[in-house]
């Protein structure tokens, strides 16, 4: 699968989440408007996120992970800075 990558994303993030890869909570979205998501994650909690990025086409339903450390977004193919609100 292709992935592309925002340009909103820093190098030192990706370096981040290459080396803390136990460090991303996976979940699946369960409200989007394009700007923000909410998530509700595997582990029960439920989170909000701002994506900093350009507006990213993520659907309802959709799995996606997030590492909070880096402010990664990784869903719809897409690898984007997001921040929880």
């Amino acid at each position: 699968m292709s992935r592309t990558i925002s340009s909103t994303v820093h190098p030192i993030q990706r370096c981040m989440a290459a080396s803390n890869p136990s460090a991303w909570w996976d979940g699946l979205v369960v409200a989007a408007d394009g700007a923000t998501v909410t998530v509700a994650l595997l582990n029960g909690t439920t989170v909000e996120l701002l994506i900093v990025g350009p507006c990213v086409d993520i659907a309802v339903g959709e799995p996606m992970a997030y590492h909070p450390v880096a402010e990664l977004l990784s869903a719809s193919a897409i690898l984007t800075t997001a921040r929880a609100v």
